[in-house]
């Protein structure tokens, strides 16, 4: 019976190994990279002389839909900035994604082939399947449910408040009216 699932195996792993290569992941750093030359200066999102209270639902709305778009790298800088904290502040958490990214980083080494010990040989499918017995019941205790929840909302609450208390600059105000 385990042949005939072997080969369903050897296909999800090897679509796992293949989103961990390294072209994948040099295409994903260049596209960050691209998102990040559009950060905009800390004297600007930072600037406390523009920060007001809305009038209205419709001008915070209105708020919100424009730093959204302007400050978008800012945001995205801060969402980061949150998960580095998280992870930091949920020790169990970090060794988790530690142990598993470096675990499949390591699987992923061997190209398929088996890995030779003194006491035995382990094929990869033994060697993830290992993996997995050990990572999933440590990231369930580890909790990330709720660090993602606590991520989601303290993200949350940080952008939409500072993209609702932030006015528009004053260029913006004389694009509209033409």
């Amino acid at each position: 019976m385990s042949n005939l699932f072997a080969p369903v195996q050897r296909l999800n792993v090897a679509s796992l190994a293949d989103s961990f290569s390294v072209e994948n992941i040099k295409n994903t750093y260049t596209s960050l990279q691209g998102k990040f030359s559009t950060i905009r200066p800390p004297q600007e999102f930072f600037d406390v002389r523009r920060v007001s209270k809305p009038a209205d639902f419709n001008e915070v709305k209105q708020r919100v839909f424009y730093n959204i778009g302007y400050f978008q790298s800012n945001y995205i800088a801060i969402v980061l900035l949150l998960s580095v904290y998280a992870l930091v502040t949920n020790g169990l958490l970090l060794f988790v994604v530690l142990f598993t990214g470096l675990g499949v980083f390591g699987i992923s080494r061997l190209n398929g082939e088996d890995l030779h010990l003194p006491i035995g040989s382990l094929s990869t499918s033994q060697l993830y399947t290992g993996l997995l017995i050990i990572s999933l019941p440590l990231g369930f205790l580890a909790s990330p449910v709720s660090t993602m929840m606590w991520l989601i909302g303290s993200s949350a609450v940080s952008i939409v408040s500072h993209a609702a208390l932030m006015e528009k600059p004053i260029e913006t105000v004389f694009e509209e009216q033409v």
